[in-house]
């Protein structure tokens, strides 16, 4: 993988530096594949399970996995308010499947606490079971590059989107996969089980501006 370019960087909080730090966190979930790809990226790459490390952070990406272990989990260790604060003072936040279940304002029969930071309605489980997982060559709004080739894995859909969010990703159906919303990003699929940059870079240019 190629090096982050300090052009493409976050400028890290309270430092000199220019390598972003960007925090995952690993409540559960495959949030060492995140870390991997940024590492592998030149970014910092944190494991975040502590609220107090999320003023330490430039960006939190939250992974895929079991959101109701997510929900509860992040209730639990008091993240979910200091989540809230961060992302209202700007800080770029990305969830990846069960991460943007998490991200939601409605997420129908959800039986545990969400962040809901983006106006949007997701549908669990919405194109089946596990046997069912897929993979698709998707267009993206604005990504250079060709087509970006999404993993899909017990994968949600976005429903419903509020006033202010962009869709930057459909199937060929018209089914919503990917969203943005200021500083927000939302996927269905999970981009770091690809060796695929991109989306780990758009991700990091949400705070440059």
């Amino acid at each position: 993988m190629s090096k982050l370019p300090h052009s493409a960087s976050l400028a890290s909080k309270g430092s000199a530096t220019t390598t972003p730090r960007i925090g995952v966190l690993g409540l559960q979930g495959d949030f060492s594949e995140h870390l991997t790809t940024l590492r592998g990226m030149g970014a910092q790459g944190v494991d975040v399970r502590r609220p107090e490390q999320l003023d330490d952070i430039d960006g939190l990406i939250i992974p895929g996995g079991e959101s109701t272990t997510i929900g509860k989990l992040a209730q639990s260790y008091g993240i979910i308010p200091k989540l809230r604060e961060r992302a209202a003072q700007g800080m770029p936040v990305w969830g990846t499947c069960a991460g943007a279940i998490f991200l939601a304002k409605d997420v129908p029969g959800h039986p545990h606490p969400l962040a809901e930071l983006m106006d949007i309605t997701v549908e669990r489980n919405a194109f089946g079971r596990q046997i069912d997982s897929f993979e698709s060559d998707i267009d993206v709004e604005g990504m250079a590059g060709g087509p970006f080739h999404a993993v899909f894995i017990r994968a949600p859909k976005i429903t419903r989107i509020g006033p202010g969010v962009v869709v930057l990703a459909r199937l060929s159906d018209g089914t919503v996969v990917a969203v943005r919303d200021g500083t927000l990003l939302a996927t269905s699929f999970h981009p770091e089980l690809t060796r695929d940059e991109r989306f780990h870079r758009l991700f990091l240019s949400l705070g440059k501006g």
